[in-house]
């Protein structure tokens, strides 16, 4: 898969087909878009793509909002390649190309990637202030010559899945539900660090996860997760919060590898929360804390693995 962060590597060589949007967490509904646009590609012998901002539009439009991200832009690529995308474009939205028109956005589509298709979802809107909508690019299209392809949103219990529902779940602690929009566990990936070393105490070791502050944490409590340390799957307890057991300071993610007892500190994992177990608590003692975490290790036994 090519990968284009600023140079187009020649692209132009081939006849591309574009899947567009922000793709934060890369749910259900985009999935859509990304099975519908490698599906026209293989029909027309060309190439697919998705072309996509390397940094979210709502942090530079609206600074002060805080929005949280869903994904990184390093498992976005693995799962479009997992997918069968050929072409990923992360173009940088900067103060100049958020103030391109959405005719100057599609033209420069057009000449600069040599599109012959674009697959969009219902309410996709771009270009300067978000006025271009699904009803612009049916009106261009027999000016620049693309094939148009607009899906429909993809209902979950009800409602349409959004990037914004799934923010909504994941900070309610509904795990389990956003997995499901998602089509795969939510996943918070960092590296391990020196903790305060409590839990070795009561024989509850845990891996301290530095996480990025930028991306959604889900509500404090205590999860059933899956922990992958290179390559390699296993069960877990992650709990986030302060700690008041042990009068913590701040919100940390630590999570205790079943059945695991190795030196991972300096290395990148990813944690996949599955479900909510419970609350935080604080106990009276250690001992009581140590009992409740053999509760929630039993739970966490009885619990299947994801797909890697």
């Amino acid at each position: 898969m090519i990968v284009i962060n600023k140079d187009l590597q020649y692209i132009k060589d081939f006849n591309n087909y574009t899947a567009l949007g922000s793709f934060d967490g890369l749910h259900l509904g985009h999935l859509s878009l990304i099975y519908k646009v490698v599906e026209i590609a293989k029909e027309n012998h060309g190439k697919s793509m998705v072309f996509t901002f390397k940094n979210h539009p709502r942090t530079l439009i609206n600074k002060e909002n805080g929005l949280k991200l869903l994904m990184d832009n390093e498992r976005k690529t693995e799962i479009l390649e997992k997918h069968g995308i050929d072409i990923v474009c992360f173009q940088e939205f900067d103060s100049e190309f958020m103030k391109m028109t959405p005719r100057e956005f599609i033209k420069f589509l057009i000449f600069e990637y040599n599109i012959k298709g674009i697959v969009v979802g219902f309410n996709y809107k771009f270009g300067y202030k978000n006025l271009g909508n699904v009803e612009l690019l049916r009106e261009l299209q027999d000016e620049y010559g693309y094939e148009l392809h607009v899906m429909e949103p993809c209902i979950y219990n009800g409602e349409v899945i959004s990037s914004t529902r799934i923010r909504k779940s994941l900070e309610n602690g509904e795990v389990l539900e956003a997995s499901k929009m998602l089509e795969k566990p939510y996943t918070l990936r960092g590296e391990v660090v020196h903790g305060k070393k409590i839990g070795r105490t009561i024989g509850f070791p845990t891996a301290n996860l530095k996480f990025n502050k930028n991306f959604v944490l889900p509500k404090c409590g205590v999860y059933y997760t899956n922990v992958k340390v290179n390559n390699n799957i296993y069960k877990s307890i992650t709990s986030i919060g302060d700690n008041p057991t042990v009068n913590g300071d701040k919100i940390t993610v630590e999570t205790y590898i079943l059945d695991f007892d190795r030196d991972i500190y300096g290395m990148q994992i990813d944690v996949r929360f599955m479900k909510r177990i419970r609350d935080n608590e604080k106990f009276n003692n250690l001992e009581e804390l140590r009992n409740k975490l053999e509760q929630d290790k039993s739970f966490a036994k009885n619990e299947n693995y994801v797909s890697s």
